[in-house]
């Protein structure tokens, strides 16, 4: 069964960094792409952050320059390292990849 396990959230103030990750089992995740989304309170789902097989990344505007997207094909783990954080990062954070999505880590930046 697949499965995808992040980890890494918490409580920072503004201008903190955090580094999410997120755990799949189940399958070989080096054949999919990868992606970061996030949902704040009361807003739709967003697309922050992927990482494509090969390597290749792209970012929302919002958090360009700020957050890098990795992986680690031997261990099946993605990251997300955030850097500069804002009290609007605040959200629910999510990984996805293969059709299937993790629970989702709290993250919540302080002013």
């Amino acid at each position: 069964q697949v499965q995808l396990v992040e980890s890494g959230g918490g409580l920072v103030q503004a201008g903190g960094s955090l580094r999410l990750s997120c755990a799949a089992t189940g399958t070989s995740f080096s054949l999919y792409s990868m992606a970061w989304y996030r949902q704040a309170p009361g807003k739709e789902r967003e697309l922050v952050a992927f990482i494509t097989r090969g390597g290749t990344t792209n970012y929302a505007d919002s958090v360009k320059g700020r957050f890098t997207i990795s992986r680690g094909d031997a261990d099946n783990t993605v990251y997300l390292q955030m850097n500069s954080l804002k009290p609007e990062d605040t959200a629910v954070y999510y990984c996805q990849s293969a059709g299937k999505w993790g629970q989702g880590t709290q993250v919540t930046v302080s002013s």
